[in-house]
């Protein structure tokens, strides 16, 4: 499903439509002149390498003749500070994983956090909601250190902070109806009053994700991935969080589904007011997403800046080498791409040892790199 994978490798390609072949052709016949509207919807679809557009396209909108938006999204302005981390650590039976982690995320902010898998960015993110305890550093949730919250303050810090997962099928319980597991945290913090005002909150729920009321009564197996997807994000929504954890969120999806994820997010994300920490490995949909990232590498932040900054200039030698890797799904650029030659270094240390401890200096106004020997 990866249209800039096709165009770094593929010769002929293929494009099926329920089961059909509905275009087939060369490589640059197929992505340069597309005749289909799923065709052209398809390619369309993908974070463009220029502009941030308010809406993605999707295939539906070329099947419905829908012209694509072209206004541009508005600049982040900045905001209050609603989280802080700074020095976390985290270990597994010795091994380091976390090496002296420092950010902040900002109200109405999305932050993106990218690099390699093994690199730390789902071990901050279950740090963030309780799934894994840091063993060292502070995590501060507007103004209070979370591990002194009182048990009052750590429910409230529970509904502020939800986690939308990486797989939309095993995230939601096979055996509960949708209607039910969406109803369930309501329950269980006391909120939208008695039966019939959870039901009539869970209706809200999944008309803002765009599915039907009647979607309550099925199971998740009953529903596409994309569908799957959006009623975890209505789960995540069901207590009106400050932030919202996105790990890996639209990276099983095609990318057609994806773009409608992705107008989703973007769309609740201005209704509700809340924060993302967006995590992900495809640096063109953090791109389209983020107003700030974060880059990873080995346990550390390498990078940290405007997202103008990190993909129009980045200064640490990681960051270049992941946006080096980046295919473009243009037929008439092969990037020649130089082999690494050293050592890949591994993200697992022996007990008791970690990297060296990198320090960030600011080389532009918010723009801060990792000092490299």
């Amino acid at each position: 499903h990866d249209w800039d994978a096709v165009a770094h490798v593929a010769d002929h390609v293929i494009v099926l439509c329920q089961g059909e072949v509905v275009e087939s052709g060369s490589l640059a016949e197929v992505m340069n002149h597309p005749q289909q509207p799923y065709t052209q919807g398809l390619l369309a679809s993908r974070p463009p390498e220029h502009g941030k557009p308010v809406r993605l396209p999707t295939v539906q909108d070329f099947l419905d003749g829908v012209a694509p938006e072209t206004t541009e999204r508005s600049v982040f302005e900045g905001g209050t500070e609603i989280l802080s981390v700074r020095g976390l650590r985290k270990s597994f039976k010795g091994t380091a994983i976390l090496h002296d982690v420092d950010f902040v995320v900002h109200e109405g902010e999305t932050l993106g956090l990218v690099g390699a898998s093994g690199s730390g960015k789902s071990t901050i993110a279950r740090c963030l909601v309780g799934l894994e305890q840091p063993d060292g550093g502070e995590i501060t949730y507007r103004g209070a250190r979370i591990d002194q919250l009182s048990r009052g303050q750590r429910r409230a810090y529970a509904r502020e902070i939800q986690y939308i997962f990486q797989d939309p099928f095993s995230s939601l319980p096979p055996r509960m109806r949708v209607g039910d597991l969406l109803e369930e945290p309501l329950r269980v913090h006391g909120l939208a009053g008695d039966s019939a005002g959870r039901l009539a909150r869970v209706a809200e729920l999944l008309a803002a994700v765009g599915l039907s009321p009647d979607s309550a009564l099925k199971y998740p197996h009953e529903f596409s991935g994309g569908q799957r997807q959006r009623i975890g994000i209505a789960r995540a929504l069901a207590l009106e969080p400050k932030l919202l954890i996105c790990d890996e969120s639209v990276a099983a999806l095609d990318v057609s589904v994806q773009a409608q994820v992705l107008n989703l997010l973007n769309d609740l994300k201005d209704r509700f007011r809340f924060s993302y920490l967006f995590i992900s490995h495809d640096l063109a949909v953090v791109e389209r997403i983020a107003h700030r990232v974060a880059v990873m590498y080995l346990g550390q932040i390498v990078e940290l800046g405007p997202r103008a900054a990190i993909f129009e200039n980045p200064q640490h030698s990681y960051t270049r080498r992941l946006l080096d890797a980046v295919p473009v799904a243009d037929p008439r650029i092969r990037r020649d791409r130089p082999l690494m030659t050293d050592e890949i270094t591994s993200p697992v240390w022996a007990p008791g040892t970690g990297p060296t401890h990198v320090e960030l200096v600011e080389h532009d106004p918010g723009h801060f790199v990792a000092v490299e020997d």
